[in-house]
């Protein structure tokens, strides 16, 4: 089957485990998705799967012309494309659930578009220390010196104010704590990147 899935983010709870342990997870909606194209080596140059997520109300011609082309009745918004790690091959327009490809317990990491915090400055943005409370009350939260005066300019990279957010973000080692397959409802152990309603990729760990 595929090397992961998309879900929907949903909101964060606490459960208890058997033995009476409070953990806080998050819920996520992980329907089945639609297989719109099988890549293989001979023709596309690599094997994978390519599936289709979301919806919208209006298609542009390129992604109505795939729809036609595939005789399949739908309105995606989003493709994405996954990796075959079995021999079993699904078929176009077939539907992929989450439980073929994952099981309660396993480990995944989990890739998603982290949220926008605006501009921040070092000690929001970085985790810079403050500075000393005893000088000026308006310096208490700037970076301070940025370096020598050679080469002259702020040298890439350099850790500094601004956009904090809105950025790929990828989480490892968390675990599934259940999936119901009738309401399509999995519970992850522990937060994961986005914001509420995003979509999100699990993958399985190597």
């Amino acid at each position: 089957m595929i090397s992961g899935f998309l879900v929907k983010k949903g909101r964060m709870t606490s459960v208890y485990t058997p033995s009476g342990k409070r953990i806080g997870v998050t819920k996520c909606v992980a329907k089945p998705l639609v297989v719109t194209q099988i890549k293989t080596s001979d023709k596309d140059g690599y094997n994978s799967i390519q599936v289709a997520y979301d919806s919208k109300k209006r298609l542009n011609k390129a992604i109505l012309g795939k729809m036609t082309k595939s005789k399949l009745d739908l309105k995606p918004r989003f493709f994405k494309e996954f990796k075959l790690i079995t021999d079993q091959v699904p078929e176009v327009g077939g539907n992929i659930t989450f439980d073929s490809v994952f099981k309660d317990g396993d480990i995944v990491n989990i890739t998603g578009i982290s949220k926008g915090r605006g501009y921040a400055g070092v000690v929001k943005r970085h985790g810079f220390k403050k500075q000393p409370l005893l000088g000026a009350s308006n310096y208490v939260r700037r970076p301070g010196s940025i370096g020598a005066q050679t080469p002259g300019k702020v040298v890439k990279g350099k850790k500094m104010p601004g956009h904090y957010g809105v950025e790929t973000t990828t989480i490892s080692g968390l675990k599934i704590f259940s999936i119901n397959p009738e309401t399509y409802e999995i519970l992850i152990k522990g937060s994961i990147p986005g914001s509420f309603n995003s979509w999100v990729v699990l993958k399985k760990t190597n």
